[in-house]
């Protein structure tokens, strides 16, 4: 079964670097998407926001940038664990659509 997610959007909130039992550098954040989409050939405006975490090589880069930065995150959608089935995008690469002026 296809899961992959790709969406941009502006990073919200950052938590601070962690790391897995194994040592490997997580961290999580929140990413708000807002756009416009075509629904039933009617526009509309559309906005959410999404739970999403880096590990290793990713969750290191994103230690270099803060909340404000537009990004495009492309990943998987997986359960935040075994006890809630709420979903959180599980990065796999990432672009950053804004802030490299910023000092990236």
């Amino acid at each position: 079964m296809s899961n992959t997610l790709c969406i941009a959007g502006r990073l919200i909130e950052l938590a601070p670097m962690r790391y897995t039992p194994a040592g490997v550098p997580l961290v999580s954040f929140v990413l708000e998407h807002t756009s416009r989409q075509i629904e039933n050939e009617v526009e509309r405006d559309v906005t959410c926001e999404l739970q999403a975490l880096a590990l290793g090589d990713i969750a290191q880069t994103m230690r270099s940038v803060s909340p404000g930065w537009k990004i495009e995150a492309t990943g998987f959608i997986a359960a935040k664990n075994k006890r809630s089935k709420m979903p959180v995008l599980h990065v796999t690469n990432i672009k950053f659509l804004e802030g490299i002026e910023n000092g990236f």
